[in-house]
């Protein structure tokens, strides 16, 4: 399976002090899996942007690191340029390229966003499609009043509070930070010099004045030449054939044709083959009748022999050996739980009729998929801490000294084999209070998924709870022992209260389902 690309393309204000961009590329850099697709600076504007393109933890990682240069080397109380900015990294925009979908980019998005407002102390508003507020989509509101306005406002105007992060600017200012679909900067030139005609076709080409959706547009004039420039923030729906075509339909009007056009910066090859296969009136086309799609899929395909087969968890759980045991399935079954309700929660996110749980499943998403990171820790952790009570069984006690030393081992490693099952059970009751409200609010296509996610997190906890008994009764310290008991029984009552209520919950919406 090839691997997931995404795309972002970070605006920072600052480019008239090349080491502070070299710098901040640096920092970029030093993330492995990332690469630097383009680089532009503007005097002007004192603006640099930057794209690039890795799998997604590793861009995530590589912004992380580029906000947090930034935020170190531009002082916005002494930065002056043309372009509307309120913060040193100005805008991070990811965009999704390969076997990525758009929830997927927002999930980043959101999740940076709060590293920055809690790690960097640095104010950031959500825009586009990872936008939380009413009204806050467009960044060109955001931006009001740049950094200087928003630098006073945020302080009394309740409604320019940031997403995350403090209401207070500091000399780093604030980052918009958010997710869309690919955008074409594209120019189309016009044989004439008249720029009141670029002007008049483009205000027929843009959207917010009755044009064609997903098209922003302006009539300027370029070297001698009247030009309509162009955004198209949405090729998929608004393809460039058209808009050409909408464009050359319009010059005729004033009796003026296309000189030519240019593309500024990157374009998505999808874009190119859409307009070549709509003028080629290919209707039968295929993407992959392209040759270097299908060289691309061979070269990423895996060998059929690779030398090494890797061993599954599920067979080494079958093997001869003690580890991994019980311990071990019982946190992969959770893990498994806290995979599911990330599932059912994507399956939400999107979907028109669950815009109000939006927040919620975003929440459930970032929640779920960090339980299953230390869920999968504990997996291994579990086998780690039987064999440490094996060597403890194993060591000498042929003398009295030997003998102690070997019981004080056992003690210890005994109460370490006993709070890694308590972690996990904890985890447990964690992910199915998750899966309880996906159960509740998430798609009701995929209830039973939610309910799948619960059953399996108590099985987890039930086993959990029995190896923490198991191994807290070969232990001397009757305090601990009782404490760990106690919680035992706690975490125990608490899943049957949520199996109980879950059962009624799925009876409820699958009532509704069938009226």
């Amino acid at each position: 399976m090839s691997k997931k690309l995404v795309e972002c393309i970070p605006n920072f204000s600052e480019a008239r002090r090349p080491e502070v961009v070299e710098q901040i590329a640096q920092a970029i850099l030093s993330i492995s899996g990332v690469q630097i697709l383009d680089r532009h600076s503007d005097q002007d504007h004192n603006r640099t942007v930057i794209t690039i393109l890795g799998e997604p933890h590793a861009v995530e990682e590589a912004i992380f690191a580029a906000i947090k240069r930034a935020a170190a080397l531009i002082d916005m109380d002494q930065h002056q340029g043309e372009h509307p900015r309120i913060g040193a990294t100005d805008v991070v925009p990811f965009v999704p390229i390969r076997g990525m979908e758009m929830s997927e980019c927002v999930e980043i998005a959101r999740h940076l966003a709060k590293r920055v407002g809690e790690e960097l102390s640095i104010p950031v508003y959500l825009y586009e499609e990872a936008a939380v507020r009413a009204g806050w989509a467009n960044l060109e509101d955001i931006r009001r009043g740049q950094y200087e306005g928003l630098k006073e406002e945020v302080k009394t105007n309740l409604e320019r509070k940031p997403d995350f992060g403090p209401a207070e600017l500091g000399k780093a200012g604030a980052t918009v930070i958010g997710a869309r679909y690919p955008l074409i900067a594209f120019n189309v030139y016009l044989t004439t010099d008249d720029v009141n005609i670029a002007k008049k076709i483009a205000r027929q080409v843009r959207h917010s004045s009755g044009g064609l959706r997903f098209v922003k547009a302006m009539g300027v004039l370029v070297e001698g030449r009247a030009q309509v420039s162009m955004n198209l923030t949405h090729f998929q729906k608004t393809p460039l054939a058209q808009v050409v075509e909408f464009v050359r339909r319009e010059a005729q009007r004033y009796g003026v044709a296309i000189h030519h056009s240019e593309v500024v910066g990157l374009i998505p090859q999808q874009a190119l083959t859409d307009a070549a296969a709509w003028y080629m009136q290919l209707d039968q086309y295929d993407d992959e009748q392209l040759l270097e799609n299908r060289l691309m899929s061979a070269a990423t395909e895996p060998s059929g022999d690779s030398g090494e087969k890797s061993t599954s968890f599920l067979d080494e759980l079958a093997s001869a050996n003690p580890t991994p045991g019980g311990g071990s399935a019982a946190a992969w079954a959770v893990a498994e739980a806290a995979a599911l309700v990330a599932m059912v929660a994507r399956l939400t996110v999107g979907k028109s009729k669950y815009k109000e749980v939006e927040s919620l499943m975003f929440s459930l998403v970032e929640q779920a998929e960090e339980l299953r990171a230390k869920l999968q820790q504990a997996v291994r952790e579990d086998a780690a801490a039987f064999e440490k009570v094996m060597a403890a069984l194993k060591l000498p006690k042929d003398t009295e000294e030997q003998i102690t030393l070997r019981q004080n081992a056992i003690q210890i490693a005994t109460l370490e084999a006993a709070r890694v099952p308590l972690d996990t059970a904890r985890m447990a009751l964690a992910v199915m209070q998750l899966a309880e409200t996906a159960c509740k609010a998430g798609n009701l296509n995929a209830i039973t998924d939610a309910a799948t996610a619960v059953q399996l997190a108590a099985a987890g906890l039930t086993s959990s709870a029995a190896n923490v008994s198991i191994n807290i009764a070969g232990s001397d310290d009757e305090n601990t022992k009782h404490e760990f008991e106690r919680e035992i029984g706690s975490l125990k009552r608490e899943k049957d209260a949520i199996l109980s209520r879950v059962a009624q919950s799925v009876m409820d919406r699958s009532q509704i389902a069938l009226i």
